[in-house]
């Protein structure tokens, strides 16, 4: 395993720990990275006690920058769209986070994370938002369909057109991993499911 200490993500070994792909247990440990507890303590004015307002500003603080890492980020482990991808990005955040690369030390990662964030930072990294044409496309290859959805409901659908769609697709680079034929597609009320192409692949 190869890693670029503290910059841009480099070459990681194919490798999915068990414990990456799913949602651990919340739990103590690397410094424990839940938001509650993450940054440094603000205090208000002469009281020496932290404020509730104080706590949401670093939650609301912690979940930004996270958010921002991993959008940052998703682009940059190989082959996109796949669950090795996904390892790999946590393999990352855990050597960067001072795990020490043991299978131990990136299980403690994880669980110190915490369910929830996991969640989150899973469904970011699998996800993309383009606004020119109102579109969010959720392709976690977890589930059995990509999902396509207006980004703003008041928008329109414009950008679940056929033409459309499958442009955006391109642009994300999703093409090759979906069924392209919209008639293999299913329409839903204010959304389309999209097939993985693997789904008809023969056994």
């Amino acid at each position: 395993m190869q890693f670029a200490p503290k910059g841009a993500p480099a070459t990681v070994q194919a490798r999915q720990p068990p414990f990456l792909c799913g949602t651990p247990d919340q739990g103590p440990g690397c410094g424990s990275l839940d938001r509650s507890r993450h940054a440094p303590s603000v205090t208000s004015a002469g009281s020496g006690a932290s404020t509730p307002q104080a706590t949401a500003l670093q939650a609301g603080l912690f979940d930004f920058a996270l958010g921002e890492l991993v959008r940052q980020h998703r682009v940059s482990f190989q082959p996109l769209w796949t669950t090795e991808s996904w390892a790999k990005l946590m393999i990352w955040l855990a050597l960067n986070c001072g795990a020490d690369g043991s299978r131990e030390g990136l299980e403690v990662f994880a669980v110190a994370i915490g369910p929830r964030t996991t969640a989150r930072m899973r469904r970011l990294f699998f996800e993309r938002e383009l606004e020119e044409v109102n579109l969010k496309l959720m392709a976690d290859p977890a589930e059995p369909r990509v999902l396509a959805l207006p980004l703003e409901p008041a928008g329109g659908e414009g950008g679940l057109v056929p033409a459309t769609l499958a442009a955006a697709l391109e642009q994300v680079g999703l093409t090759a991993h979906v069924l392209s034929e919209p008639h293999s597609w299913q329409r839903h009320d204010g959304l389309v499911a999209m097939p993985w192409a693997r789904e008809a692949a023969p056994a």
